[in-house]
């Protein structure tokens, strides 16, 4: 009887010793190394992270990223656009004025000549040629006046806005496009005053500049101008952008406005396709001649 106690209780002590030994190997048996799914992590403690995750930087790097380093501001491309350009509010210093036919004139030898007098005629008529025309404004760091004929601006204020707003200059151009000549007194201060007024109920402000449809006043006119505090002018150098022959052809545009150039010309232009094809080759021309584009509020509000 006690020889099979023995023989069992040794027994027993044997199995504990091989349990304790598989114990201690510290192999993970659960799934072969080569099989090539290895045990996916417990997601309540290892989520994945994604490559944007990955390299999103620290919280204390954001301020810098956003626009700021050793506590100075980096100016991102918007910012140094705004502070080569001054505020749609800001007037420039009267540099200019404008002589009896209608060029532009340095008011003292300090003063560059060789400038030119940008403008559109006969809107706002379409907002990607608005704004297809001020983008390459805003490239050559060139302001223009935009003349606008009142029933345009009644149909589409929206885009009278685009142009105010994107810094731009609004001109008057009468009501209707008609030949003011030909009309009466009454009649003339109708279509000068009603645009006077809905440009300032649509962008808060006159406009300071008038040109006459077809370049077409005479003395009333330009005295009924004058009573609204409008600077009156025609023009110096025609596009001929609204000639029929010229229509698609922006090479054109470019060669007459070239072929009439002189220093103070007062470009006459319009919000047409060809026309806003062309700008950005001509404004590059008249700068490789070595000329500017003159702010139309340097300009003094009477013709001397």
């Amino acid at each position: 009887m006690v020889k099979t106690t023995t023989k069992i209780i040794l027994l027993a002590c044997c199995i504990l010793l091989s349990a304790c030994g598989n114990q201690g190997n510290g192999q993970n048996h659960s799934v072969p190394a080569e099989s090539g799914n290895p045990i996916k992590p417990d997601t309540k403690t290892a989520e994945p992270v994604t490559p944007q995750e990955q390299e999103a930087p620290p919280a204390a790097a954001d301020k810098e990223s956003s626009g700021t380093a050793g506590g100075t501001k980096v100016p991102s491309t918007a910012d140094e656009q705004a502070s080569e350009q001054p505020a749609a509010d800001e007037k420039p210093e009267l540099k200019y004025h404008m002589n009896k036919v209608y060029r532009i004139v340095p008011n003292d030898e300090s003063v560059p000549s060789k400038v030119v007098l940008l403008t559109f005629d006969d809107g706002p008529k379409d907002a990607d040629m608005i704004n297809r025309l001020i983008d390459t404004l805003d490239k050559h760091q060139a302001k223009a006046i935009f003349f606008v004929n009142g029933y345009r601006v009644k149909a589409n204020p929206e885009l009278l806005s685009i142009i105010h707003d994107r810094g731009q200059i609004i001109g008057n151009h009468a009501w209707d496009h008609i030949d003011l000549k030909q009309e009466s007194q009454a009649k003339v201060r109708q279509q000068i005053e009603d645009v006077q007024q809905i440009v300032k109920d649509t962008i808060g402000t006159e406009p300071a500049f008038f040109r006459p449809p077809f370049g077409s006043g005479g003395d009333a006119v330009k005295d009924i101008a004058s009573e609204n505090d409008l600077l009156y002018m025609t023009w110096s150098n025609g596009s001929l952008d609204w000639e029929s022959k010229n229509k698609n052809k922006p090479e054109a545009v470019i060669n007459n406005v070239l072929e009439q150039l002189h220093p103070g010309s007062n470009i006459l232009m319009h919000e047409l396709p060809w026309t806003v094809e062309a700008l950005d080759d001509l404004l590059t021309k008249l700068e490789a001649k070595g000329y500017g584009f003159v702010d139309p509020r340097a300009i003094e509000p009477q013709i001397r």
